[in-house]
């Protein structure tokens, strides 16, 4: 029985690892995708962005917004616009980070064709900005089917931001899949 529970608690370890790794590959893809299918006559994403009013928190928030349903809708370019091409990427898996761009991409590329019907949830968002810095972490919950299996993981993301050219871009991400489900709220009893 040992044996059984040992195996089956790495099988869910190394699916909750596979997912995160897909998860930021998502991402990835989704913003090359939509930049083949820009239009030419359009002003380029740095145009676009600096035009947006509001406060810097504002500009943050809704820059994550707009990043996460590029990913959800598979918009890459439309997602690369809120990363700095030396972007770097953690993922919620033992290996090394992906520094740039194009090299999340071609990984992400690799992984995208294994997910379907993906859905994320951002939940417990936090933001700091300090000058031409700033950092925002979340809550997040990922749905979809993966090699034909349902699959669902939690974990947190932490993004660094730099304010270049008036811009605030994604510098860093760093993304954790945790290992339990979320537990139940204080003072809630029930099964999970």
């Amino acid at each position: 029985m040992t044996a059984f529970k040992n195996r089956s608690s790495s099988a869910g370890a190394i699916l909750r690892i596979t997912f995160a790794l897909l998860l930021t590959l998502i991402i990835s893809q989704a913003s090359l995708s939509q930049k083949n299918k820009k239009d030419k006559n359009q002003p380029p994403p740095d145009a676009q962005s600096s035009a947006i009013p509001g406060s810097d928190d504002d500009q943050i928030e809704r820059g994550i917004s707009q990043m996460l349903a590029a990913w959800q809708a598979g918009d890459g370019e439309g997602m690369h616009a809120f990363y700095a091409d030396d972007v770097l990427f953690v993922s919620g898996i033992w290996e090394p980070p992906l520094s740039g761009w194009p090299a999340y991409l071609r990984a992400y590329t690799g992984q995208r064709a294994r997910i379907q019907g993906v859905r994320l949830e951002r939940t417990n968002t936090f933001r700091r900005i300090a000058g031409n810095s700033a950092w925002a972490t979340y809550q997040w919950d990922l749905s979809g089917v993966t090699d034909g299996a349902a699959m669902n993981a939690h974990g947190h993301t932490t993004l660094v931001f730099e304010k270049r050219n008036g811009k605030w871009l994604i510098v860093l991400n760093h993304t954790s899949v945790t290992q339990e489900p979320a537990p139940a709220p204080a003072g809630r009893s029930g099964t999970r």
